[in-house]
C-alpha cells in the first residue's frame, strides 16, 4: 500500500521515511532472515511482527500493484508477460517492504507514540493533493482523489496517522545531525575549485585536401557503406495518450479560471524588478581595487575570476524583497541602471555593485492570462485523468485496434511513414507528438514491432501510453556507387581532413607531455588560448563540456589532454588549480554543511531501519507464502528464498 500511494500521490508525504529509507535497511538483513522463521499462523497470513499481520489479500494487492508499475517500465500490456523469475523478486521486495513498515509502526506503539486528531486534521487539510485553485483544503476534490485511487476516506486516515506516528519516531533520532567541519571543508573545495588550462583547437576545414581520383572514392565507398544507405521506412498508424493530449480537450469555465488568476496576483501584478552584479569583499580596500577594476573596463566574467576572495554573484530580474539584506536591496534598487555603485558597507560586508537591467512594473488583464491560467489547470487535471482513462483505451485497443478509439478519450491518433531516425522521407521531423523522449520511445516501438502485429498499449515517459501498428515496411538499401558522386567526394574530403587533424593534434599532443604543455609545443598557426578558469560543472565559451570535465580528472598542474570533437581537435595542459577560502563563500558552504548534515540524517535512519529486527523477529507463514507466491509466479518454488 505505501508502494501504491507513493506512485498515487506523485510530491506527497508518504514515502519520505519509509519509502526511501526502509526499503535499504533489508540489504542488511536479507530476505532470507525474513523467511526462516516458520511457525503456526492462520491461513490467511503470510507474516507476522508481533501483533501486526501481513494478510494473504493485502500481499497479493501490494504485489499486483508493484507488478503493474513493473509491467509498464518494461513495456509489457500485462504483468503476466513478466518474466517468473523477476515476479518472484518483485513479490519478495514487497513482502519485504511491508514487514518493514509493520516493524516500525510496532516500535512507535512500543514507545506510546501516539497521534491527536488535530494533528491529523491538519496534517490532511495541508496536504496540496487535495487543495482546490484558492489553495485551500477542497472536500470535492479530496473525494475525487480518494474514487481515483480506490480508497476510503477511513484507510488514508488510517494511513496517514501511521505515518505521522513513524515520522515522530524517527525524526528526533535525526534531528541533531550535524557534519564535521572537515568533511564540509573537504567538499567544499571540491566543488568550488577551479582550473586554469592553455589550449589549441584544431579546427575542421583548415586542412586542404589533394583532388581524389576514381579508384580513391571507389575503395571509400566500398569501405563505408553504411554512409550511402537508404534507410529503412515504415508506415505506421498511432495513438497517444498523455497529459499533454487529454489537457486538450478539457473544457474549463472562465469562473475557475477566474480564481485561479486571482489566487495567483504575485505572478501577474509584477512589481519593478532588476538584474544586477554584486561583489561583496572582505574589506574596504579589497572593494576599492575591484571597483578601480571595474571602472577601468573589465568585464563581469573577468571581476568574478579576480574576485577569488570576494563572493561575486549575478541576480536577474529580482524583486526588492527577494534581495536577503534589506540594506542592499534598497541601494539597489535606488541606483541608476549601468553606473558602477560603492564601495559601500552593508550589513553582509564591503559591496561593489552594477545594475544592468530595470523592468518596469507591469500587469497582465485577465483576457491576456487566460490562455495561459487554462492550460495550466488542464495540465493539472489531465494528470489525474490520464489513469482512469488508460483502461478505456486499452479496452477500445482490443476491441477494434487502432482505427476506433473514442473522440471523448483526449487520445491522438496520427499515421505517417517515417525512417529510424524519425524523419519523414522528405528528411524532415515526424509529427510525433510529445516531448522528445517520447518520440524516441514511440518511434524505437515502430521498428521493434513486426508489420502486421496487433497494437499493444504501453507506458512510455511523462506518464504518457502509446500503441502502434506497423502497416508496411520498405527495407533500406545500399545506393549504387554511380548514383552517389558528390555525397562520395564529400563525404571523402570530410574523411581526409579529420583524419589530417588528428594527425595535427596528436603531434602536437606529444610535443606538449615532452615539453612542459601546449604553450611550448605549439607551432606555426596554431594559437593558444586561455580561456577563464573553470569550476566544476560550468560551461565557458570555446571549452567543450567534455574537454572541462577531462580537465577536473587531471592529477596535477603541467598535464596535457587531448579531446576529439565533432567540430575538431582540442588539446589543453592544465597550469594551474586554484583551492578559494571557505570563508569568501559562506552561503555556499552553509548550503553544503546542509546537505552533508542531511545524509548523515538518513544514515542514522537505515542504521535505526535495520536494528528494529532485533527487538521483534518476523514470523512467516511459509504454506500461505509459497501459495501466494505460486499464485504469482505459477510455480511454487519460483523466487523462493532457501531458508
Amino acid at each position: 500500500m505505501i508502494s501504491f500511494l507513493r506512485h498515487a500521490f506523485v510530491d506527497s508525504w508518504l514515502g519520505r521515511i519509509i519509502a526511501g529509507l526502509l526499503f535499504l535497511a533489508f540489504v542488511g538483513w536479507g530476505v532470507g532472515d525474513v523467511l526462516s522463521n516458520i511457525g503456526s499462523e492462520r491461513a490467511d497470513v503470510v507474516a507476522r511482527v508481533g501483533d501486526q499481520t501481513i494478510t494473504t489479500d493485502s500481499f497479493l494487492s501490494a504485489v499486483q500493484n508493484e507488478l503493474q508499475q513493473l509491467a509498464r517500465q518494461m513495456g509489457v500490456g500485462d504483468p503476466s508477460q513478466i518474466p517468473a523469475a523477476a515476479r518472484g523478486q518483485a513479490a519478495q521486495q514487497v513482502l519485504q517492504r511491508l514487514v518493514t513498515q509493520s516493524e516500525m509502526i510496532l516500535a512507535a506503539g512500543r514507545l506510546g507514540v501516539t497521534v491527536p486528531d488535530d494533528v491529523l486534521r491538519d496534517e490532511v487539510f495541508g496536504l496540496q493533493i487535495f487543495k482546490g485553485p484558492d489553495g485551500r483544503f477542497d472536500r470535492a476534490l479530496f473525494d475525487s482523489r480518494l474514487r481515483q485511487i480506490g480508497m476510503t476516506e477511513a484507510r488514508l486516515l488510517d494511513i496517514v496517522r501511521t505515518d505521522l506516528a513513524v515520522r515522530a519516531l524517527v525524526e528526533p533520532l535525526q534531528s541533531g545531525a550535524r557534519a564535521p567541519e572537515v568533511m564540509v571543508r573537504r567538499a567544499f573545495d571540491f566543488g568550488a575549485q577551479a582550473r586554469t588550462i592553455d589550449l589549441v583547437r584544431i579546427a575542421l576545414g583548415d586542412q586542404g585536401t589533394p583532388a581524389p581520383d576514381t579508384a580513391t572514392l571507389r575503395r571509400f565507398y566500398d569501405n563505408h557503406p553504411w554512409l550511402f544507405r537508404l534507410p529503412e521506412f515504415r508506415h505506421a498508424r498511432i495513438v497517444v495518450l498523455s497529459p499533454d493530449t487529454v489537457a486538450r480537450s478539457i473544457d474549463i469555465p472562465d469562473a475557475e479560471l477566474r480564481r485561479l488568476y486571482d489566487a495567483q496576483q504575485s505572478k501577474y501584478h509584477v512589481p519593478e524588478t532588476r538584474s544586477v552584479q554584486i561583489v561583496t569583499a572582505p574589506s574596504q580596500a579589497r572593494a576599492q581595487a575591484i571597483a578601480a577594476q571595474w571602472q577601468a573596463g573589465a568585464d563581469w566574467a573577468k571581476i568574478q575570476s579576480g574576485a577569488k576572495d570576494s563572493a561575486a554573484v549575478g541576480m536577474d530580474n529580482v524583486r526588492e524583497s527577494a534581495i536577503p539584506s534589506p540594506g542592499l536591496a534598497k541601494l539597489v534598487f535606488a541606483a541608476p541602471a549601468s553606473v558602477l555603485q560603492g564601495p559601500v558597507q552593508t550589513d553582509t560586508g564591503w559591496v561593489v555593485f552594477r545594475v544592468t537591467q530595470v523592468t518596469p512594473p507591469h500587469d497582465t488583464d485577465f483576457a491576456t492570462a487566460r490562455q495561459e491560467l487554462r492550460d495550466q489547470m488542464a495540465q493539472t487535471q489531465a494528470a489525474d485523468l490520464v489513469g482512469p482513462r488508460v483502461q478505456k483505451l486499452q479496452d477500445a485497443i482490443a476491441g477494434g485496434g487502432l482505427d476506433r478509439i473514442p473522440d471523448n478519450l483526449g487520445a491522438v491518433a496520427i499515421a505517417g511513414t517515417l525512417d529510424e531516425q524519425g524523419r519523414t522521407q522528405a528528411g524532415e521531423p515526424a509529427p510525433v507528438p510529445g516531448s522528445d523522449a517520447l518520440r524516441r520511445a514511440i518511434v524505437a516501438r515502430i521498428f521493434a514491432q513486426a508489420k502486421g502485429a496487433n497494437p499493444t498499449l504501453v507506458q512510455g515517459p511523462d506518464n504518457a501510453w502509446f500503441a502502434v501498428a506497423v502497416d508496411s515496411v520498405e527495407p533500406g538499401q545500399l545506393r549504387p556507387f554511380d548514383a552517389v558522386p558528390d555525397q562520395g567526394r564529400g563525404a571523402w574530403e570530410d574523411e581526409s581532413r579529420r583524419h589530417t587533424a588528428n594527425v595535427q593534434a596528436t603531434a602536437l599532443y606529444l610535443a606538449a607531455k615532452a615539453h612542459g604543455g601546449v604553450a611550448a609545443a605549439a607551432g606555426p598557426g596554431q594559437q593558444v588560448l586561455h580561456p577563464a578558469p573553470l569550476g566544476r560543472g560550468q560551461q565557458i565559451e570555446g571549452v567543450p563540456d567534455e574537454l572541462a570535465r577531462l580537465v577536473f580528472r587531471l592529477g596535477a598542474a603541467g598535464q596535457t589532454v587531448m579531446l576529439d570533437e565533432p567540430d575538431g581537435f582540442y588539446v589543453a595542459t592544465l597550469t594551474a588549480i586554484t583551492h578559494p577560502d571557505p570563508a569568501t563563500q559562506p552561503m555556499q558552504v552553509d548550503r553544503i554543511r546542509t546537505g552533508l548534515s542531511q545524509a548523515i540524517a538518513n544514515d542514522i535512519g537505515l542504521s535505526y531501519a535495520a536494528t528494529l529486527q532485533q527487538a521483534v523477529k518476523p514470523k512467516t507463514n511459509m504454506g500461505a507464502l509459497q501459495s501466494a507466491l505460486s499464485s504469482v509466479t505459477g510455480s511454487p518454488a519460483a523466487g523462493e528464498s532457501s531458508p
